[in-house]
């Protein structure tokens, strides 16, 4: 059973940083691909980046140059650091993950919400 617990959300002013985290466990398919999409309230769920067994990443045109993925696998935990936040990317954060779809077309931003395994989540507010 694969669990992803996601931490590190919080309260930032507008150009701030915020480094997420998301530990998971179970997960012991290595073609795997792991990520981060958020949602804010009244609006659809927003694919942010994604990561895959190895180490190939995918941003959303939204986030690039600002947000950077990784991963430890040494300590099964993906990383979102997201520097130079702004008021509009308010959300909640998920970490998704599936297995055997690392390399393939689905493994890319604009799919990390449809990944198969989510965790609760994680808010992030940004206040200008």
């Amino acid at each position: 059973q694969v669990q992803l617990v996601e931490s590190g959300g919080g309260s930032v002013q507008s150009g701030g940083s915020l480094r997420l985290s998301c530990a998971a466990s179970g997960m012991t398919n290595r073609r795997y691909c792991m990520g981060w999409f958020r949602q804010a309230p009244g609006k659809e769920r927003e694919g942010v980046a994604v990561i895959d067994s190895d180490d190939r990443t995918s941003y959303a045109d939204a986030v690039k140059g600002r947000f950077t993925i990784s991963q430890d696998k040494s300590k099964n935990t993906l990383y979102l650091q997201m520097n130079s936040l702004k008021p509009e990317e308010t959300a909640m954060y998920y970490c998704a993950a599936a297995p055997n779809l690392a390399g393939t077309t689905f493994c890319t931003a604009q799919y990390a919400h449809h990944l198969g395994y989510w965790g609760q989540g994680t808010q992030v507010t940004v206040s200008s």
